[in-house]
């Protein structure tokens, strides 16, 4: 039997594949997936994947949340910081390479519960993943959502003042 990720070119790729993922946040918690695949099998991380030709990144990163937990939720502004994903084999050739574009978001509906691409999920504070096991750079991308959602919601509640104090003149 043949390795899939031979054929759809994830394995010893010729050039990066381009990936999304999504920190989901609820009550100060962010959803994490435990991976169920190679590379990085049971490593906790954020859901998400490939996007696919003609998806628009945040696009992507909401599908493969509801394809992985089936969860849905509102993505807050653009992409965060890219994170760069390269492991090699014992001859030092690239195995894998993967730059993931991480998104911010905020939970809408539907419970997260494991799919084929998830072993389990799981919420989480910021605390407790820093005793979990990773994927590389995660922490980062997660104090980055965090801060851009207390952004959003710091500018939602001055803009609910500032329409309130113009209602009032």
């Amino acid at each position: 039997m043949s390795d899939p990720g031979q054929e759809d070119g994830r394995l010893f790729p010729a050039r990066p594949l381009i990936g999304v993922s999504v920190a989901v946040i609820r009550d100060g918690r962010v959803l994490l997936a435990a991976r169920a695949n190679e590379p990085m099998r049971g490593v906790w991380t954020l859901p998400g994947g490939l996007v696919e030709a003609g998806e628009s990144l945040a696009a992507g990163a909401l599908r493969e949340l509801q394809e992985e937990v089936g969860s849905l939720a509102e993505v807050v502004g653009p992409s965060l910081t890219p994170t760069e994903i390269i492991l090699r084999d014992e001859a030092g050739r690239i195995r894998h390479h993967y730059v993931i574009h991480p998104h911010a978001a905020l939970w809408r509906a539907i419970e997260p519960a494991p799919g084929p691409e998830a072993l389990a999920v799981r919420w989480a504070s910021l605390d407790e993943v820093a005793g979990l096991t990773t994927t590389p750079g995660l922490i980062e991308t997660l104090r980055e959502a965090f801060s851009r959602i207390r952004s959003a919601a710091d500018g939602s509640a001055k803009g609910s003042a500032e329409g309130l104090a113009e209602g009032l003149a």
